[in-house]
């Protein structure tokens, strides 16, 4: 199943308290429970006026679906073609 990198606009958002973040991931998980369990949020960085969400979803369209249910439209949606890390770099032969 293919994963996205989600850019949100969300003015002033590293200024939501704990309460605000809180609620606003329960409104997002109740809109993926509605839509099922063919997409999953993988986690979310908030910067100060936009939030960078990671998903697993089968196409782009249930992403946008979900991003309007929510309130917060996907400003650009990005297929992660290979994740790389530290590990990366070592040599494994």
């Amino acid at each position: 199943m293919p994963k996205f990198l989600i850019e949100r606009d969300a003015k002033g958002a590293s200024k939501m308290s704990a309460t605000d973040l809180r609620g606003a991931s329960k409104k997002s998980c109740e809109i993926l429970n509605e839509l099922g369990p063919k997409i999953q949020w993988l986690q979310s960085y908030v910067t100060n006026d936009n939030i960078f969400c990671v998903y697993i979803a089968p196409n782009e369209a249930m992403i946008r679906e979900h991003g309007e249910k929510l309130g917060l439209p996907a400003k650009r949606i990005t297929e992660i073609s290979t994740i790389i890390d530290p590990t990366t770099a070592e040599d494994r032969n």
